[in-house]
């Protein structure tokens, strides 16, 4: 049994780079992405504002599974135009480059739902205070999207979460990550303890993540202490 263990796990790791880039890279764009739309959702552009719901809307609304479906096997329908681009069209149907995007996107819509939502919890005497100072918005948002990004933090964290996790349907594209690795052992062995194993890195990187999350909240927090 131990040594299938070390079989399992020696194999799987093998998807831990994939695991984590995707994992990684997919928080950071999201969240860079999040803070633009929450800006400009303050900002009541009435077009901005219809486009950025609508996005949200279809995002959240729809399994992040069909999103990467749709993202990967979309490219294709469109071979014989892109087909004359081979470099361009060869990154953007790649499997790593499409789960990215999927990722990206979905967290993105989930977490301008609470950052926005941060934004607008913020006390209306900060804004009014910045006017006093003569800013305008733009300029008001740069001293309060800082604040509103501290307070939502304990929210985000489980974002962060939802994100590793979300990266275990990407074997379905393909992505040889974890699960891919884990899928391909399961094919072979058909061992119910294959994902015992893989459950065990989720479990540590997200247990790792979780804890980072909960050091940045108190340090970020220590202001109202």
């Amino acid at each position: 049994m131990s040594d299938n263990f070390i079989y399992y796990l020696s194999v799987i790791l093998k998807g831990l780079p994939d695991t984590l880039s995707l994992g990684i890279l997919g928080i950071l764009s999201a969240g860079l992405l999040a803070i633009c739309f929450s800006c400009l959702l303050s900002l009541n552009s009435s077009i901005l504002t219809k486009v950025i719901r609508t996005y949200i809307i279809i995002f959240t609304g729809s399994p992040l599974l069909v999103q990467l479906f749709l993202i990967y096997y979309g490219p294709s329908q469109f071979g014989d135009t892109l087909s004359t681009m081979p470099n361009f069209y060869a990154f953007i149907s790649s499997p790593w480059f499409c789960a990215y995007l999927a990722l990206t996107l979905n967290s993105a819509a989930y977490t301008t739902q609470i950052f926005y939502g941060a934004l607008k919890s913020v006390p209306k005497g900060q804004w009014q205070a910045c006017e006093a100072l003569g800013m305008n918005k733009l300029q008001s948002l740069k001293i309060v999207m800082p604040y509103a990004l501290k307070r939502s933090l304990s929210t985000y964290s489980n974002e962060v979460v939802f994100v590793v996790k979300g990266t275990a349907l990407v074997s379905m594209i393909p992505v040889m990550d974890i699960m891919g690795y884990s899928n391909e052992l399961n094919g072979d062995y058909y061992d119910f303890s294959i994902f015992i194993v893989a459950g065990l890195i989720y479990l540590l990187i997200n247990g790792i993540l979780s804890t980072i999350m909960r050091i940045i909240e108190k340090k970020a927090l220590t202001f109202e202490n």
